[in-house]
This record gives structure tokens, sequence and C-alpha cells, in this order.
């Protein structure tokens, strides 16, 4: 992609499938991909439509949450990302980018399914950015099972519960006394949220609990002048693709979406800077789907 506003034919402007089915462990890292993903570090262009904002962004060091932070720091956006502490490498990636664009970087790893972490990652980011004005609940774990509801075990379930739905509310919860009116709050859903893969039945289960969180708080904090909302990716190519399905789905992933092909974090990333910025005051408890024509 050239940049986020220069026309192109959106079938052909990144890679089809075949994607290479690297062999990563989870959660993966970005330096593994032979193929690497594109966050917008040598295309998207900010304008300031973010001045002067302080955003927390979770599962910020790689995929999604990379692309998001860059378009924030180009925007003039202060940035907080969370992370495992073995992403340490993707983080100071990430880091170096929203240096690179003039804006403050701060770097919380620390593991999102436990509610005191959670806790002190909001009051960490708050002190270090002094203040927030945008939270976005970004990171997610899935695990593909061929074999169904019997190959889910009760600690995969208990690890995409708690790092998908839990931490999402204990987070958001931390949250709400310090972000001021005209604040945002963006999650991140899923096409599966609509339309759930079987070999993902927790992941979308998820996914659809984060849907109804939005649309419910939504309606909770319409008065006090916060606006919630999300974003609905359908395949987008990052290292959690690789490092939780199996080869062949790795290498067709995308293939069944209207425009052909996965999408790119920098592709994603346009999204969240709308609903984070003065351009979408009218809209809360709303979900934009960037699915490459798989209709929610």
């Amino acid at each position: 992609m050239s940049d986020q506003t220069t026309p192109q034919d959106p079938t052909t402007q990144e890679p089809r499938p075949e994607q290479p089915a690297d062999d990563l462990e989870t959660p993966g890292l970005t330096e593994e991909m032979s193929q690497q993903p594109d966050h917008g570090e040598e295309s998207y262009k900010g304008s300031g439509r973010l001045d002067g904002k302080r955003a927390l962004i979770t599962g910020g060091d790689s995929g999604i949450g990379r692309a998001v932070a860059i378009a924030f720091a180009r925007e003039g956006a202060d940035v907080a990302i969370s992370y495992l502490p073995e992403e340490e490498e993707d983080a100071q990636t990430t880091k170096g980018w929203i240096e690179d664009a003039g804006r403050r970087a701060v770097l919380l790893p620390g593991d999102i399914r436990e509610e005191a972490f959670c806790q002190k990652l909001v009051a960490d980011a708050v002190g270090r950015l002094g203040g927030l004005d945008v939270l976005v609940n970004n990171a997610a774990f899935q695990m593909s099972q061929d074999e169904g509801l019997r190959a889910i075990t009760t600690d995969q379930l208990d690890r995409v519960m708690k790092t998908n739905v839990y931490a999402l509310f204990w987070i958001t919860k931390a949250a709400l006394d310090h972000l001021p009116k005209g604040g945002s709050i963006i999650n991140t859903a899923s096409i599966q949220a609509f339309q759930p893969s079987p070999h993902l039945l927790d992941y979308a289960s998820t996914k659809g609990a984060i849907l109804n969180f939005t649309r419910g708080l939504s309606q909770q904090l319409a008065e006090e002048g916060i606006r919630v909302n999300a974003v609905a990716p359908g395949p987008v190519w990052t290292p959690l693709i690789p490092s939780t399905m199996s080869d062949p789905k790795v290498e067709k992933f995308g293939v069944q979406t209207p425009l052909g092909r996965a999408g790119q974090p920098a592709e994603l990333a346009p999204a969240y800077v709308f609903f984070a910025s003065q351009e979408s005051s009218y809209v809360t408890g709303d979900c934009l789907g960037v699915t490459g024509g798989q209709l929610l």
C-alpha cells in the first residue's frame, strides 16, 4: 500500500494467498514471520486528528495493535501499549515507530489475565501519560481446534475467556474514572462475532460477548460523554495466525473474502483513528466491519 489515502485496487494492493505456513510458537513474534505484515510503517500519513490525545492500546506490540499505535502517534497522540513479557522484542519495535513520530511511548508488559495487573496497567498508563483519553481493548488469544468442542480444554477456554473478555471488563472498569467527556473506548470485535468458524468456537464466543459489551456499555456511558465503539476485523495477517492455525488454514488464510485476500494491519488502523477522533462525535454503540467484503 503506497499510503492510506491514494486510490488503489483493493484486490491487488497487498499479497494474496498462499501465505507461508511458518511454524511459530504462541504468541508468535513479527520478526519470525517470513511474510512480514504491513503496519503502515512506510505508508500511514497523519494529519493531526489526535493532537494531544493520550491512548492506551492492549496488545499494542504487534499486528493490529502496532498499526493502531503507529497511526495514533502520527496523528499526534502519546501512546502506552500493553503486551506479554515474551513479546518485548515486538514492543521495542513499536516503541521506535511511536518515537519516530515525535510522540511519547510507554511500554507496560504483563499478563492481562490477572485482574491486579489490569488495574495497575491503567494506573501506570495514566501516571506516565498524564491522563487518558482513548482506550483500545485489542489484545486477544485464539487457538484453532479442528476437532471442535471436544478438543477445547478447560485451560484453553480459561485463557481465551480471560484474555478476551475478563481483561476487557477489568481494564475498562479501571479506566472509567480517568476518561474525560469526549473520551473514547474502542474494542476489537471480529467477523467471528457474526460468522463463527467451527474451529474457533471459544474465540468466536468471546467476540460475540465483546460486541454485546460494546453496545451495552455505550448506553451506560452516553450521558457521561464517553463513546464506546467496536471494530470488527475480518482475516488479518498477524503473528497470531501462523502461531495458532494449521498449515492449510494459514496458506489459504483470507481466500474466502470477496476481495480474495487477507487484510493487513495497516488497513485496520484508519477505523480506530476515526473512532478515536472528533470526526465520530455522534457515533457510539456502533461496530465497523473491516472484513474484505464479508458481510456482518
